[in-house]
């Protein structure tokens, strides 16, 4: 009996490493890519800021409509088989990136991104879930995956930066995706599912019954709706950040604001994973969850306040800081964390796929009504009314019941 609990452990042990350095290496290579093509539409393609507005919808509206059904088949067929077609898209659309320059084709580029993450969205949390087999343990390690998910994204960053200045741009972009599909190889050889039961038979019937189950367990549980909401709102005010540079300039950000800027980034990547290192400890406490949740809405509108009355840069650069650092990356963090304890073993990805969605809805609703209201009005207007929309779901989750009793034994399933 020992010598089985021993095995157990790790065997535990070496799923949760595989897991976060699989997390780490796909982050590298994910804001490595980012911080490179998005000076590559601009200075290689010389893209409008219509198109690329039009580009950043793509990839929101691609992922809106492939979460369910992707999600669905993770929870039908294997959580570990769409993480490995997630990572081909993103490797096929970020090779073909760094080849083209033609908006259409670009287009095209960010649809097969967009895929790749719908793959890939709500399998990597149902995978360690169920690998893990570990309910006391699964919530640490999903705040430490979150830290080591920034921690690789300064990584990329300072990575492939260097690489686009010594090679060029469209170099480095090639490299992330070619680099990209290796992790996607590591995964196919690494990723065991020794605790999931795939559908054998009528696989399409399945299919449609675990997604009205998810749908059920998700219309019924008031928590995961209370999460739905309040990721909606969050992430609608999140799609701000995109004025954040402008702000900056406008304050009077230093002479070259590019390295500046990715040195700001690096330093709220760092702030981050200090943040989450904290939830990580705390983050199992009864109504630890809620409490966490409501604190880092009340830190982002801090921050937006900061950024959006600051009478200088560097002021605007610790409301940054306090948003980008904190804020949304620990509601996105908590928000995953509550959601995995509320959701059994059969639909898990399906769930998680419904909170993919809430972020979806969020951005492209909030990016374009907060870009109408920044043009008409001011961005110091912009991110106040973001300001007050976090402040919003905040208060709604403060205030909720959810929380404050112990999860529901089946959840562990």
């Amino acid at each position: 009996m020992l010598r089985v609990a021993r095995n157990q452990s790790v065997r535990g042990r070496d799923v949760a490493t595989a897991f976060l350095r699989w997390t780490y290496l796909r982050a590298v290579f994910h804001r490595g890519y980012v911080l490179v093509s998005s000076l590559y539409f601009v200075i290689d393609a010389h893209l409008s800021a219509y198109q690329l507005v039009v580009l950043g919808t793509a990839m929101s509206l691609v992922l809106l409509l492939s979460d369910v059904p992707t999600g669905v088949w993770s929870d039908t067929i294997s959580r570990k088989w769409p993480l490995v077609t997630g990572h081909l898209f993103l490797a096929a659309g970020m090779v073909m990136t760094g080849l083209v320059t033609a908006f259409p084709l670009l287009l095209t580029t960010q649809i097969l991104w967009g895929l790749g993450w719908g793959f890939s969205s709500g399998a990597d949390v149902a995978w360690i879930t169920d690998e893990l087999d570990r309910p006391d343990r699964i919530a640490r390690v999903l705040a430490a995956r979150a830290r080591w998910d920034l921690v690789g994204g300064a990584t990329g960053m300072v990575a492939f930066g260097l690489l686009a200045w010594a090679a060029g741009l469209a170099t480095a972009i090639v490299a992330s995706g070619l680099a990209m599909a290796m992790v996607g190889l590591f995964v196919a050889a690494r990723f065991s599912e020794d605790n999931f039961t795939p559908a054998r038979e009528r696989r399409l019937s399945a299919s449609l019954s675990i997604f009205r189950r998810g749908v059920k367990l998700a219309r019924r549980d008031h928590e995961i709706l209370l999460v739905l909401a309040a990721t909606m709102i969050v992430n609608g005010a999140s799609m701000v950040g995109w004025l954040f540079p402008k702000q900056l300039v406008d304050l009077g950000f230093p002479n070259d604001p590019v390295l500046w800027y990715t040195a700001l980034g690096i330093l709220a990547f760092a702030v981050g994973a200090v943040a989450l290192r904290i939830v990580q400890a705390r983050i199992d406490g009864l109504g630890a969850a809620r409490r966490i949740y409501a604190l880092a809405c009340f830190i982002g509108v801090l921050g937006l306040v900061v950024l959006a009355s600051a009478p200088d840069a560097l002021s605007g650069s610790v409301g940054v800081l306090l948003v980008s650092g904190i804020a949304f990356n620990v509601t996105r963090t908590v928000s995953v964390i509550w959601v995995n304890r509320r959701t059994t073993s059969d639909v898990r990805t399906t769930v998680h796929s419904f909170l993919s969605q809430a972020e979806s809805v969020g951005e492209i609703f909030g990016g374009f009504a907060l870009a109408i209201l920044a043009q008409a009005t001011s961005i110091s207007v912009a991110l106040m009314t973001a300001a007050a929309l976090i402040a919003c779901s905040g208060a709604m989750v403060a205030r909720s019941r959810a929380d404050r009793a112990a999860t529901p034994a089946a959840v562990g399933g």
